[in-house]
């Protein structure tokens, strides 16, 4: 329960006893919302109530650090201490804390503690001392303004909590902190992020038309659209940052002024400190007397003064490197300020590793590709950052150009920051779209100059040459460029027009932003990736899927046409999302990239969640390269690093599209193509390993890439066997296939046990049953969504009845077959699939495949014969069937779409396969290339079908192609011999009947089992209650799989295993002897038999297991033991019918 919660409960039940006293008895309850909260800090502050007399009287509480109190119960008593955080006095609810501050017994305490907390229960307020007689009355937050609102408010407690929980913690936390040194910038972070989210709170409820002007200028400045709620949120967010980091950076620029002044910094004259005029007038409009007023932030800025200065500043600055600004103070500030909207603006701390290692690359390249020894000092090398953030490229594109001209041309210090001064204003430029991080540039910018010996001269006006700019757009001239309201902002459109027009920019470096920002919309940003909308080469597949929507491919786009076609020479230098380098989105990106540069160069520094969990090859971490000590979890994407370079020397040739035989010419093309190099970074070390790297003396660490066409050109290794990619895809034999189903509420529509989903189902059909009485029993069909109305539906569905749907047999998982209510109307299931439910008939058979999986491995074939759920897969499942039932009038695909009743004997699912000859037929699903093939070998459709199921399962199959796999969708040999074809479909048949858990197999699941199988799986114990936590529940009732527990020993010299394990129900019985490779095994992404476990957890599930499901696990295990026993054959038969291919030309 939260702090605030609880609290509320317990104050309310005390006043429901009627025999509690007004002020003393609520003070348990107090102790434990403070101590809940304090107890989250480091170090843990501890509020004690009723505690001694050091010389002030008796308050009724007080605030101690950890090394006030006793460590254990032998030490002696630590007497006479004062509260190192203060004192807690508490009133009752109905007392007037402006009337107590004053009051003498208050007095003596703040005399004495130097801070006190008064308390009336339903309002808060801190009284500080800063000299000796004098008091000050600090911050202060009310839960309600009144006795009689406050204990209304106590009825509803959660409610409260949601509403005022949050901030009501960091108020406190902030009480305790207050009499504590502050001299640590993340902690200074911690107060102003506190602040600005009341100050954002405050203009969220402020009326729109006070930022009217303001945001009509910033949007036509910088080419962006507040549309909705989301991008409201985001523009009062981004303001109430700017001027929180305004006020911070003018104070950090008041302290540098004049280090040892004793005066104190108000925010009011912050403008005069921030030296550019159009941070001036953001500041002058967000913080001006009348608009402070509107806003209502004036006593949050108050806050955040009276913070700043009690800041030990000698201490602070001297732990506040200068060039390191963001990673001791923006990240932590956002994070805290709102982590949701830094999750959106994507920002992220590039670690300064990475800022190296970029840097220095761009700096050799134009040494040794660009034959300019300067590298980076070379005054005719222009330099842009098109998405600085705050800075961190810039500061190290300007160090690099000062130890150039300290250390290696030797000018001396003076001149070397003269030098550094220069290129900062006139040649090393950044854009930025946000103003919160543009402050924090400037003043990162301005700090290291200063420190460097070259301070910007506020006097003639000097500025970094970093805009506040939209990077995607003005880069074309226009005849009438839109007047801005504010003549500042357009003053700097102009400046920024004026660099991206008329500079000659030779270098692009940077962290392109990932995704958009949320609520903006930027139309003629979109246009800029429709370059890489189609492809040219022959052979290349057409590019798939919302890949090339990513906002950093319009980064990409944006440098590739500055450096290939406007300059014809140049540097692109991002670190980005990789998907890039082999998304199904990409092929056009990676063409134009082949044509327009000389080299492509790829540290691929993986860190995916989705594509590799986070793990290397060998199973060991790999964190993204963004995990830091305060953001652990990093993003959830792999990057790499890209450094594309093309030089003005280059050798033109024709377009990559020309069709010719000409093999002059296809040697001149293939030299005029990108010569693209890729390596690995794995692991924790990899940040460390990469910078390192720039020690090697050569690129022997790389591997160079031959891009094939028919994979799309990728620009990853992708390991692929000889005549692969003349092989015919899988959707080129059988053409039709359907998506799973998803209810998105399976954990009422999909069941284990078919009398429980009837039960269900009957009393949410029943008309007596109310709708709040479903909401308790079926919660999740009475949610409503933005596709769900659950009181619209349920009331069209009971019209209908329950027999208007049906409950049909569903393959949830691997080897996991559960039932699911199936019905054809509304949005009760959110994909129904009435074209797929209708071809599972008796008779047909089915398979999994995919075009291309989340995680790097190849999903082999699962096998069905019933409905499935579209995460039967867990990248979503594609299910390619045997046969297709269709009206007899038409054999086209579209057909499949005009079905009549489904649950009609002529329909689908569940009609028995008994349609009238004369309106239905059953047909082969097959392609003329397929049908043809099969007709030259004189066999039946079924000999395909089970030869693909048998190749795609061979071990050697999935290795020896791993890189095409990876990338599309199977490809699969023909052999030109039926007998080959035929033998390889009873493999086939073989895997099919061991993969549906619904056929028994003899010797497996029926009759007398197998000597080698035997001892697999076997019970022990009586107990079936399934309590060694397997499953836990996870977030939004999601079942994640727990870790179990296992016993593991050496296998009995007689079988191919070396350990096995023996499989915890609970502390008395276990299934004993699955072999590790058993237990290891997967399927869809999906480790089976824990995954199975894990949904049948008892606290999850509500009982024990039955003995079926018992001897069920024992079958699972069996069915996977006999798969791997086939591996040899299933190799021995892909290579057979690899050699007898007939290179996939029916």
């Amino acid at each position: 329960m939260q702090p605030l919660e609880q609290y509320l409960h317990e104050l309310a039940q005390l006043r429901a006893s009627g025999a509690a006293l007004p002020e003393t008895s609520g003070y348990p309850a107090l102790a434990n919302l403070l101590n809940a909260i304090g107890g989250q800090l480091k170090p843990k502050v501890t509020a004690l109530v009723q505690i001694a007399n050091s010389g002030a009287g008796i308050p009724d509480g007080g605030f101690f650090t950890p090394d006030q109190l006793k460590r254990s119960p032998e030490d002696a008593p630590l007497r006479g201490l004062k509260p190192a955080r203060g004192v807690i006095e508490v009133k009752a609810a109905d007392v007037d804390l402006i009337t107590v501050d004053g009051g003498r017994q208050v007095r003596d305490y703040l005399y004495h503690y130097g801070t006190v907390l008064l308390c009336n229960y339903r309002s808060f307020l801190l009284l500080t001392r800063h000299q000796p007689g004098e008091g000050t009355r600090g911050e202060s937050f009310y839960l309600a303004e009144s006795e009689t609102s406050f204990w209304q408010l106590t009825a509803h407690p959660r409610k409260a909590a949601e509403e005022f929980g949050q901030r009501l913690a960091e108020f406190l936390q902030r009480v305790m902190l207050h009499a504590a040194p502050l001299d640590n910038p993340e902690d200074l972070a911690f107060f102003l992020a506190s602040y600005a989210r009341d100050a954002r709170v405050a203009v969220e409820k402020a009326p729109l038309d006070a930022l009217q002007n303001l945001r009509a200028s910033l949007e036509t400045a910088l080419g962006f659209r507040v549309e909705d709620e989301r991008g409201l949120h985001f523009f009062r967010s981004t303001l109430v940052q700017t001027l929180f980091y305004g006020v911070f950076s003018a104070w950090v620029l008041w302290h540098k002024e004049r280090p040892q002044r004793n005066d104190r910094f108000d925010w009011r004259t912050a403008a005069f400190n921030l030296q550019l005029p159009v941070l001036q007038r953001l500041f002058h409009e967000l913080a001006s007397p009348a608009r402070v007023k509107d806003l209502g932030v004036q006593e949050p800025l108050d806050w955040a003064t009276a913070t700043l200065n009690r800041v030990n500043r000698p201490a602070f600055f001297e732990r506040f490197a200068d060039d390191h600004a963001v990673q001791y103070f923006y990240e932590p500030f956002l994070e805290a300020f709102d982590p949701q909207l830094r999750e959106e603006f994507g920002v992220w701390y590039t670690p300064e590793e990475i800022v190296r290692y970029m840097v220095a690359r761009v700096d050799r390249t134009l040494r040794e590709d660009f034959h300019r020894p300067a590298g980076l000092a070379d005054p005719d090398v222009v330099v842009l950052d098109p998405c600085c953030g705050t800075g961190a490229y810039l500061v190290e594109v300007l160090r690099t150009i000062h130890r150039y001209h300290a250390e290696e041309e030797a000018l001396g210090a003076s001149q070397a920051a003269q030098q550094a001064k220069q290129a900062a204003r006139e040649r090393v430029f950044g854009f930025e779209l946000l103003p919160a991080p543009y402050v924090v540039s400037h003043l990162q910018l301005g700090l290291l100059l200063q420190k460097l010996g070259a301070p910007l001269d506020e006097a003639t006006h000097e500025r970094a040459a970093v805009y506040l700019t939209n990077a995607l757009t003005g880069w074309t001239p226009t005849r009438d460029p839109k007047q801005i309201v504010m003549r500042e902002l357009e003053a700097e459109r102009d400046a920024a027009n004026h660099v991206k027009q008329d500079q000659r920019i030779l270098v692009i470096l940077g962290n392109p932003p990932y995704d958009g920002y949320a609520g903006l919309a930027v139309s003629e940003e979109r246009d800029l990736s429709d370059a890489y909308r189609e492809v040219r080469t022959p052979g290349c597949p057409e590019p798939q899927g919302q890949g090339l929507n990513d906002l950093y491919v319009r980064f990409y786009r944006m440098a590739e046409r500055q450096i290939a076609e406007k300059m014809g020479e140049g540097i692109v230098c991002f670190i980005s999302n990789y998907s890039w380098l082999d998304g199904l989105s990409h092929p056009g990106m990676r063409e134009r990239f082949l044509d327009a540069f000389d080299s492509i160069t790829v540290d691929c520094l993986n860190g995916d969640k989705y594509k590799t969990g986070k793990l290397t090859p060998e199973g060991e971490p790999d964190p993204s390269v963004f995990s830091t000590e305060r953001n652990r979890e990093g993003i959830q994407v792999g990057t790499a690093v890209a450094l594309l370079v093309r030089s003005s020397r280059r050798k033109e040739a024709p377009s990559r599209s020309q069709k010719t035989e000409d093999r002059d010419q296809k040697r001149d093309r293939s030299r005029a193509a990108a010569a693209v190099r890729f390596r690995h970074f794995w692991g924790k070390a990899k940040r460390a390993d990469l910078e390192a790297s720039l020690k090697e003396k050569t690129d022997r660490a790389y591997s160079k890439l031959k891009p094939a066409a028919k994979l799309g050109l990728v620009f990853v290794p992708a390991l692929v066997g000889r005549a692969y990619l003349k092989w015919p895809k899988l959707p080129e034999l059988l053409p039709v296939s359907f998506p799973g189903v998803k209810t998105s509420r399976d954990e009422v529509l999909v069941e284990i046990q078919r009398d429980d989903l009837e039960t269900r189902m009957r009393r949410y059909f029943d008309p007596k049953v109310s709708d709040e009485e479903v909401r308790l029993f079926a919660p999740c069909l009475m949610e409503k969504t933005k596709r769900f109305d659950p009181k619209k539906t349920r009331e069209s569905l009971r019209t209908l009845g329950m027999s208007s749907g049906k409950v049909v047999r569903y393959a949830y998982r691997p080897f996991d077959s559960r039932w699911v209510y199936w019905h054809p109307a509304t949005k009760l299931l959110d994909e129904k699939r009435a074209d797929y439910f209708k071809q599972v008939f008796a008779g047909n058979v089915w398979f999994s495949a995919g075009q291309r999986n989340r995680k790097e491995d190849f999903y082999a074939p699962q096998m069905t014969r019933m409905l499935a759920d579209h995460h039967l897969v867990e990248s979503n499942v594609g299910m390619f069937p045997l046969y297709l039932r269709q009206p007899r009038h038409s054999y086209a695909a579209s057909a499949l779409h005009d079905a009549p009743d489904l649950f009609s004997p002529r329909g689908g699912n569940g009609g028995g396969g008994n349609a009238p000859e004369d309106e239905f037929e059953i047909k082969p699903n097959l392609t003329p290339r397929a049908a043809a093939y099969l007709a030259g070998l004189r066999t039946k459709p079924e000999a395909l079908f089970f030869h693909i199921v048998a190749v795609l399962h061979a071990p050697a199959y999935r290795t020896e192609n791993a890189g095409a796999l990876r990338q599309d969708w199977p490809r699969v040999p023909l052999p030109a011999a039926r007998a080959a074809l035929e033998a390889s479909a009873a493999l086939g048949r073989q895997i099919a009947a061991l993969l549906d858990p619904e056929t028994p197999v003899p010797g497996v699941t029926s009759g007398k089992t197998q000597p080698e199988l035997r001892n697999i799986a076997v019970l022990s114990g009586a107990d079936l209650r399934l309590t060694a936590g397997w499953g836990i529940a996870g977030k939004g009732g999601i079942v994640m799989p727990g870790k179990g527990r296992l016993t593991s020993r050496a296998a009995a010299f007689e079988t191919s295993a070396t350990t096995v394990h023996d499989v915890h129900l609970n502390d008395t019985t276990c299934w004993q002897g699955v072999s590790e490779a058993v237990w290891d095994y997967t399927l869809g992404g999906y480790q089976v038999l824990k995954k199975w476990l894990s949904y049948r957890e008892a606290a999850l599930l509500g009982r024990a297991l039955t003995p079926d499901e018992v001897r069920e696990f024992t079958y699972i295990a069996r069915r996977i033991a006999a798969l791997l026993l086939l591996t040899s054959e299933l190799d021995a038969n892909y290579l057979r019918v690899r050699g007898d291919d007939q290179d996939g030309k029916p």
